[in-house]
């Protein structure tokens, strides 16, 4: 019987997601033991509101950071999708079509990316950071700093709907989860893309086409930056052009809180969901707790550098245990 829960002990500590588990359980109680109304029906359905917008982003980072690659103007795209809709409805372009195109150009966008980090062989960081400066840059052209009249005739119920006290974005966020689970630990695509971030010569050597693989998980990115802009928009019912400011750094700050590792071939979705509610329930319970905003930023950090410290010693210990 000891041997068992030994093993299932040990079993349960070598889990990425563990140290992020446990911190969101702490933070949790602590600002509950703050403000009791932390817990508060209407207070948990403002955090399932806002969620979504940063892990449906957070989500593709880590495809992308597991294939061994970054992408730093996910912020960016998370405005320009949505003002791509408004320029498209504006022009005349039926609502829905809208949405398609701009979706699809988010798509473009992440290949883009893709094709000149791997084909000129420049690092993703520097490509991405110079697509990120282009992309907000746009948005500030287009809109001419200023939010552009939102349609009544866009959707918005079908992503933001109201279903109790949360939306169906949540659902949306839900089911883009259980998706790229199943893609990274039950398909081949997923064993290719550990293998390509891991080690991407041995992956050449295995016959992966280790730059369709990042490729790929280039345009994913993109992708769900860009579905999650249009989320915030249709939430708020406004297309800000500093929508995303920042959010590239939230994003990966949830991943790496989550498990996934920055040198690639390491990570899970799941980690990257309890990383994303780890980083919006600290933003809400310091707003709860009634403390100036600019914590915000310093418990984020601190978060991130714990998260990696407690996982490596918590892995470590675990290693040490004997069954």
């Amino acid at each position: 019987m000891r041997h068992t829960l030994l093993f299932t002990l040990r079993r349960a500590l070598l889990l990425r997601e563990i140290s992020s588990l446990i911190m969101l359980l702490v933070v949790i109680l602590v600002f509950f033991a703050l403000s009791p109304l932390f817990l508060s029906r209407e207070n948990v359905g403002v955090v399932l509101e806002i969620i979504p917008e940063l892990g449906i982003v957070a989500l593709g980072v880590t495809m992308l950071m597991i294939a061994g690659e970054f992408d730093l103007s996910v912020g960016s795209l998370f405005a320009f999708c949505p003002i791509m809709i408004s320029l498209f409805v504006s022009e005349g372009v039926h609502p829905v079509l809208s949405i398609v195109l701009a979706l699809l150009l988010s798509l473009l966008l992440g290949g883009l990316n893709g094709f000149v980090t791997l084909y000129f062989g420049i690092p993703s960081f520097i490509t991405t950071l110079g697509t990120m400066l282009i992309w907000r840059g746009a948005v500030l052209l287009i809109s001419g700093g200023w939010p552009p009249p939102f349609s009544s005739a866009l959707p918005t119920a079908f992503l933001v709907g109201r279903m109790g006290i949360f939306r169906a974005s949540i659902l949306w966020f839900a089911g883009i989860t259980v998706l790229l689970w199943f893609i990274l630990e039950r398909t081949d695509f997923g064993n290719w893309m550990f293998a390509t971030g891991g080690n991407q010569v041995a992956a050449r050597a295995m016959g992966i086409d280790t730059g369709k693989v990042k490729l790929a998980n280039f345009m994913l990115c993109s992708l769900l930056a860009g579905f999650a802009g249009v989320i915030q928009s249709f939430r708020l019912e406004t297309t800000l052009p500093s929508m995303g400011g920042g959010l590239e750094m939230e994003a990966i700050a949830a991943t790496v809180i989550g498990g996934t590792a920055l040198s690639g071939g390491v990570g899970t979705v799941i980690g990257t969901v309890i990383g994303s509610f780890l980083i919006r329930i600290i933003d809400n319970g310091l707003v709860m707790a009634r403390a100036p905003s600019y914590w915000f930023r310093v418990f984020i950090g601190i978060a991130t550098i714990l998260a990696v410290i407690l996982n490596t010693f918590v892995r470590e210990r675990a290693r040490k245990m004997r069954c």
